[in-house]
């Protein structure tokens, strides 16, 4: 895929995918409740059974506040000022199910909402609010065996600078010593930093779950800065892959075998994005065949079969997005490569688009493809 279609998709990102059903819709149901991704005791934004999301601000100062949830196309939320100088607005109709993030313009001004929990996105710490998923069961806190997200600071003389990642190691990994584990090296999209897939992602709680329910076989999960952000977006066509490459290969998957019980193969080691991850994945894994076994492309491109034609062969190319993008490009894309003799698997999610919820889902279905 050239980099302007994938551009397009990463626009989603921007404005948190707030997603419409153009159906007439009925009645605002008055059942909202505050959005499990609040601040302690932040009775706002709010969420009802329908998927509406009610904001509350307090400026009584202020002249104008609107809330960037709710695009739609209509300049998303504008809310309402009261007597008592807070502005109140609901979204014009129902948003599509799980994260979405959002901003608050007051007179102009962009501001993160003073209720809702924060999370790095476009560059910048954004408000976030969760919208109930019909399906959410797969990456919810269960009382099952856990498993430990660490932060790792790695040397990096390509930079010239310490890096961070972060770890998942899946649970059981404290107590034999003795065993070694497969790795996925899991990447986030344009205007997001290493905390996306363990924070938006639940990355941590998906696995924990699919491991209880003896689904996924346990392995290492790495996510770090993929140096997205360096390249503006609107410009991803500028974007280099030498110097993250250098980054992830040279630098961070020694890191990790060195201080880890992995398995140093590489067919035990997977690389997926969301998403400009996804393109990176792409573009690292062309170049380094014969670093990764398994490919994962989440709302970030595909391969075909000539991409891999001539190249170390890849035990799974995984490949998905979301319904409202561009699932009969993802489907005929496995379909070629399953012709042409590859172990293709495709997966669109029901519902969304370039969003967390297609990726969480993305993730759900693909780990327990990984290391068979």
């Amino acid at each position: 895929m050239t980099a302007k279609p994938i551009a397009a998709l990463f626009a989603a990102t921007l404005i948190s995918t707030t997603c419409f059903s153009q159906a007439s819709q009925p009645a605002i149901a008055e059942d909202f409740k505050p959005s499990t991704l609040n601040q302690p005791g932040q009775e706002y934004p709010q969420v009802n059974s329908q998927g509406y999301a009610r904001f509350r601000i307090k400026a009584p100062l202020a002249d104008s506040v609107r809330v960037s949830l709710g695009l739609g196309g209509r300049g998303g939320t504008i809310l309402t000022k009261g007597e008592d100088g807070f502005w109140t607005g609901t979204t014009a109709g129902p948003m599509d199910e799980g994260f979405h993030y959002y901003n608050v313009t007051i007179d102009g001004g962009k501001f993160n909402d003073p209720g809702a929990k924060n999370y790095y996105g476009s560059v910048r710490w954004e408000s976030g609010i969760e919208i109930p998923a019909h399906d959410q069961d797969f990456y919810a806190l269960k009382d099952v065996p856990h498993g430990n997200v660490q932060q790792i600071l790695f040397p990096s003389k390509s930079t010239g600078t310490p890096r961070r990642a972060f770890v998942y190691t899946p649970p059981g990994y404290e107590k034999d010593k003795s065993k070694k584990y497969p790795v996925l090296y899991l990447q986030h999209g344009w205007g997001e930093d290493e905390t996306a897939w363990s924070n938006q992602g639940h990355a941590n709680l998906i696995m924990d779950n699919l491991i209880a329910e003896s689904k996924s076989k346990p392995f290492l999960i790495v996510m770090t800065y993929g140096m997205t952000n360096e390249v503006k977006f609107g410009k991803i066509r500028e974007f280099k892959i030498e110097p993250f490459q250098t980054v992830l290969v040279d630098e961070l998957i020694p890191y990790v075998d060195a201080n880890f019980r992995t398995l140093t193969n590489r067919d035990n080691r997977a690389m997926a994005g969301l998403s400009m991850g996804g393109m990176e994945t792409k573009m690292i894994t062309l170049n380094k065949p014969d670093v990764f076994g398994y490919y994962g492309l989440l709302s970030g491109g595909v391969y075909a079969p000539e991409d891999l034609n001539g190249k170390t062969k890849p035990k799974l190319v995984f490949i998905s997005c979301g319904s409202k993008e561009r699932p009969d490009g993802v489907t005929k894309a496995a379909t070629d490569l399953k012709a042409a003799g590859y172990n293709a698997v495709s997966y669109v999610s029901d519902k969304t688009a370039h969003e967390f919820l297609t990726w969480r889902r993305s993730l759900h279905e693909m780990a327990p493809l990984l290391f068979k």
